[in-house]
């Protein structure tokens, strides 16, 4: 078992160790900040600034940053997404304080200069149009749109090429002065390096950096009032989405809602939907179920393409399957299977180090503490039968299901 470190700075940035055998390290700052803290005018500027953190700050150029790790076969990624930005380095131990020095440059000394930013924007619109250009990617932002109707938390992470043609180098700097404060981040360390040393570094680059409040605001979340949208598109298959809003990440119901998402639609090829639809029938390729939670929300659905022909049918299928969970108690053996396979699952998914810090990262910046793989394979096992009938019940009724389809034009 993994045993993890934690300790604060004095300017406020919290710091999360993992010590484990191997030479690679994982380290980087996972930053409280994503698209649902974007003013309507900004739409896009969270996953802006992490494509732009790299291009630049006031004793590096982007060529120097691209090489910094690079040239001892480490390297550099990041990621955005809608409560979250987070900057990160994979290297050998003995690089650690190389990676450290280098991400506090970059996250508090980037210069963004606007040459380079406008080179960046066509980037990100080509990312956007191959986006478009994929209705089985796109109908997740589409269904989320729909699902918090006006709010920031529906938009589109990556912004639209109207918003992105308009931000200059102060619109960004303005917005990185507003969140990366370090007591809105956190830095993790997972590998082979001692808890002392990740001390030592941590305190020589980062302790000097000057603190702020960050005050996230964020408007209500609106009234959810379940839809059901038909959009017609240039297509060979209809695509669909089926859902509504899931539990916050603070909800303890989420569990029986993670554990009845992987029966109905999960990876393995034995879940509910896949039998029914694909093994049984042959009506898709692909059939699955998501959950995803949020500070305050959460969002569950199951996403399907077919053939036009075939589309109601599979909406019908997986009703029934709603309906089944709805109103009969999974039996003891059948329930126990069902969390063997997910706690599986997951323990498969642990022996992946890079997840593994990522998600220590995550659950320390949103939790101030570590959850641990075992603690939720507790919650798991203490899920009844009666708990995923209620959970059923309340999320999977057609009064509060919502449907998204993306139909060919005939």
């Amino acid at each position: 078992m993994v045993s993890y470190d934690t300790f604060t700075l004095p300017n406020g940035l919290r710091v999360v160790h993992a010590l484990t055998a191997g030479r690679v390290v994982y380290c980087g700052l996972s930053v409280a900040v994503g698209s649902r803290d974007e003013a309507q005018a900004e739409q896009g500027m969270a996953h802006f600034v992490e494509h732009t953190i790299f291009k630049g700050t006031s004793k590096r150029r982007a060529w120097h940053i691209l090489n910094r790790m690079e040239n001892v076969g480490g390297d550099l990624n990041a990621y955005t997404n809608k409560e979250e930005t987070v900057i990160y380095s994979t290297f050998l131990a003995e690089h650690l304080a190389r990676a450290m020095e280098l991400l506090s440059d970059i996250v508090f000394h980037s210069v963004f200069p606007q040459k380079e930013l406008d080179k960046e924007k066509g980037v990100i619109i080509d990312e956007i149009n191959m986006y478009e250009d994929s209705p089985a990617e796109l109908i997740y932002d589409d269904f989320e749109a729909l699902l918090f109707d006006g709010h920031p938390l529906g938009r589109n992470i990556l912004g639209t090429p109207a918003t992105l043609d308009g931000f200059t180098s102060e619109d960004v700097r303005r917005f990185v002065s507003r969140y990366y404060a370090p007591s809105n981040m956190v830095l993790f360390v997972r590998g082979g390096v001692s808890l002392a040393r990740v001390k030592s570094l941590a305190m020589k680059h980062f302790a000097a950096v000057d603190d702020w409040t960050v005050n996230h605001g964020g408007s209500p979340l609106p009234d959810y009032k379940p839809f059901s949208v038909v959009r017609t598109k240039d297509l060979h298959q209809s695509h669909v989405m089926v859902g509504c809003r899931g539990y916050d990440a603070f909800d303890d119901r989420r569990t029986t809602l993670y554990l009845l998402t992987n029966i109905l639609g999960g990876p393995g090829m034995n879940s509910r939907l896949n039998v029914e639809l694909r093994e049984k029938r042959g009506l898709v390729y692909n059939v699955e179920a998501n959950l995803a939670s949020y500070k305050d929300t959460g969002v569950f659905c199951v996403a399907f393409a077919s053939d036009d022909d075939d589309c109601d049918h599979c909406l019908q299928l997986i009703r029934r399957q709603f309906r089944q969970l709805r109103e009969q108690k999974l039996g003891t053996l059948v329930l126990a299977m069902a969390k063997k396979q997910l706690i599986g699952q997951i323990g498969v998914a642990s022996d992946n180090n890079e997840n593994c810090a990522l998600d220590m990262a995550k659950s320390f910046l949103h939790y101030g503490k570590v959850n641990s793989s075992e603690k939720l394979f507790k919650r798991i096992e203490a899920v009844t039968a009666d708990d995923i009938i209620a959970v059923a019940n309340e999320k999977l009724s057609d009064e509060v299901l919502s449907v998204l389809a993306f139909r060919p034009a005939k």
